[in-house]
């Protein structure tokens, strides 16, 4: 097939050896959707017309179309997206869950969202011919174009903003501990804030940010794979190796009241779901991949997602219950790595415990990108539509940097990570374990009352009655976490 130019308007018939017509977009993920006179001329708000632009202008922009990803690129943006910070949080659930609960829902929670990937992974390209790129545009084509927009598009819109708030949080204070740990007692009389270590950090984040799609990060999302599992692995061995605190108890943590006690499990089981975020990513990610109808998409991708996964249940398993065991409940509300430098910042070499945290930092960088990659799109996209020229590269710097302060003042404004992921966990929760359960039965239309019609029905009504509980745990638990948490602060 010859190359296109990057203004061109690409329309391809479907034979078997090409896929879907499509129009550019600024990372050439968008599914194919013909350009229509009404909506150029509506200059009326819409959702679709800010984050998700079902007409997209045939002017394109400096980036270059991206259609060269393969199985590796898919494991090394699945390992990315699936692993990571979250882990850290696993042992604050299982202070409130316990041994048994703490490791059911972990593994529900793990088998549940390894089946709902499976099938984003099948409806890519359920209608022959014809690729959904993005995870809103599946979910229109299932549950109709308004209806599919309105309750896809925040969820995905929380999920990634909040991801990128949540590891500004834990990457700033990381690069804290981490300063302190190799400046020890060097250290200025004056050293820097929490805040301004938050800022230090979203500044890295947005120098990075300036790659323009997602096939240009394959190299970063490799270094967070491998760094994710690196100091995950660290973590939870220098965890059990150490000797556990004297006070140490699995019991659950008490709470003064029955209520309390409730809204703490729901928010722990939304500490466990936000834990496996991530398939707002798997329609983007796969659509980095050539497709034709005698080689389509998904068997690369899947084997790059079997990979990917393997790597991620050997990461947050031992991380979880490691964590638990050698501090029990009282692990901080930070995570296993608060815990660890709370407790044993003295015990272990002060190399290891920095090359630790300097691993997180670099995770934390990573993840940072692949998460906030469709947001850049979107604002992209919507330039273009709006003012018909391509995206110039300072256009594009401008968002990029607008986007990354706007996460830095949410996560100053909410600096509770464990409260925050509960909550994040809750509200997106639909987006991994409920709605491709109602995809597949829309679009795919098994035989009614069967075994897979009721199977999915009820995983996805499952899946939106634990959203509403986990969502009210985490609000709860933001607004008492001064009663709820017990915060550690390293010493100067």
């Amino acid at each position: 097939m010859e190359e296109r130019p990057e203004t061109e308007l690409i329309s391809i018939p479907a034979t078997p050896r090409a896929s879907t017509p499509e129009i550019l977009t600024p990372s050439g993920q968008r599914s194919p959707r013909p350009a229509s006179k009404e909506a150029k001329s509506s200059t009326a708000w819409t959702p679709t017309s800010f984050i998700s632009p079902r007409f997209l202008s045939p002017i394109g922009t400096p980036m270059k179309r991206s259609r060269n990803g393969n199985a590796h690129y898919a494991a090394f943006h699945n390992l990315n997206a699936g692993v990571g910070f979250q882990a850290l949080v696993l042992p604050v659930a299982f202070a409130f869950l316990g041994w048994s609960w703490g490791i059911l829902s972990l593994t529900i929670a793990y088998c549940w969202q390894l089946y709902t990937l499976w099938i984003l992974v099948q409806l890519h390209e359920a209608v022959p011919g014809k690729r959904y790129n993005r995870y809103v545009e599946l979910a229109q084509a299932a549950f109709g174009e308004r209806l599919g927009l309105w309750l896809a598009l925040f969820p995905t819109v929380y999920l990634s903003a909040g991801t990128a708030t949540a590891l500004i949080l834990i990457g700033g204070e990381t690069m804290k501990l981490f300063f302190q740990i190799v400046c020890g007692p060097l250290c200025s009389s004056n050293p820097l804030t929490t805040v301004e270590w938050y800022l230090v950090f979203t500044s890295l984040c947005i120098v990075l940010s300036q790659l323009p799609n997602l096939n240009s990060i394959a190299g970063l999302s490799l270094i967070g794979a491998i760094t994710a599992i690196t100091y995950s692995t660290m973590v939870w061995v220098l965890s059990v190796s150490q000797q556990r605190p004297p006070t140490i108890s699995y019991e659950p943590l008490s709470l003064p009241s029955f209520s309390a006690s409730v809204f703490s499990v729901m928010n722990a089981l939304g500490i466990v779901a936000f834990a496996f975020r991530g398939h707002n990513l798997a329609m983007e990610i796969q659509a980095t991949m050539p497709s034709t109808f005698k080689h389509p998409a998904h068997v690369p991708m899947w084997k790059g997602a079997k990979v990917a996964y393997f790597f991620i249940a050997l990461c947050l398993f031992p991380v979880a219950i490691g964590g638990f065991w050698a501090y029990g409940n009282l692990m901080p509300s930070g995570g296993i790595l608060n815990a660890l430098y709370g407790f044993h910042s003295h015990d272990i070499p002060r190399g290891l415990l920095a090359m630790t945290f300097l691993l997180v930092v670099f995770n934390c960088l990573s993840s940072f990108q692949i998460y906030s990659m469709p947001v850049f799109d979107s604002f992209e996209a919507s330039y273009t539509t709006r003012t018909n020229r391509p995206c110039s590269i300072w256009v594009r710097s401008g968002f990029r940097v607008f986007y990354g302060f706007i996460s830095f003042f949410i996560g100053v404004a909410l600096p509770f990570l464990s409260s925050l992921a509960g909550l994040l966990g809750g509200l997106t929760l639909p987006v991994t374990f409920a709605y491709p359960c109602f995809m597949w039965v829309l679009i795919k239309k098994p035989s009614k009352y069967s075994f897979n019609w009721y199977f999915n029905w009820i995983l996805g009504w499952l899946g939106v009655a634990f959203s509403l509980a986990f969502s009210i745990g985490g609000v709860w638990s933001m607004v008492n976490s001064g009663l709820t948490l017990k915060f550690f602060k390293p010493p100067n």
